[in-house]
């Protein structure tokens, strides 16, 4: 069994003041709903300065001192792997606007949870507020997909 293997690496972040969040609320066909900034690494980036330039760009907010608190991630048929990384912070400045990526605004965490969530994303917060849990993984068994909270 070979010990390498190609790998997607993206990040999502948490910004929150209080008991507010950031969401964003994407408008892609493949993934919309409400979620959190984030976006894909660059080949020779590193994960911070990835997750930090992700969120300005999405969100016109310079954030700063992003957490590393998760990840989720599987396994594509071709043998790929794809791995989104989970920061939070509560550290911005600038000031808020949307992108093509989708509309961004703050709302409460609780009210966010009645929200139409991105698919996942109800999983996704359990991850970001519970100190207990650090993985969101998916595996095939039996042609069938399972996630788990570890």
């Amino acid at each position: 069994m070979a010990r390498t293997e190609i790998v997607t690496i993206t990040n999502m972040c948490m910004i929150y003041n209080g008991t507010k969040v950031l969401v964003q609320e994407k408008n892609d066909d493949d993934y919309c709903g409400i979620t959190f900034p984030g976006g894909h690494v660059e080949k020779g980036e590193s994960f911070t300065d990835a997750v930090i330039r992700e969120v300005l760009e999405e969100t016109g907010l310079k954030i700063s001192s992003p957490r590393l608190c998760g990840i989720k991630d599987w396994s594509n048929e071709d043998g790929s792997r794809y791995m989104v990384l989970f920061y939070k912070t509560n550290k911005y400045e600038g000031e808020l606007s949307s992108s093509d990526e989708g509309d961004v605004h703050w709302i409460e965490l609780d009210e966010m949870k009645k929200t139409n969530l991105a698919e996942g994303m109800d999983k996704m917060l359990e991850v970001f507020l519970n100190e207990n849990l650090s993985e969101y993984f998916f595996y095939q068994e039996n042609n069938e997909w399972i996630d788990v909270l570890k």
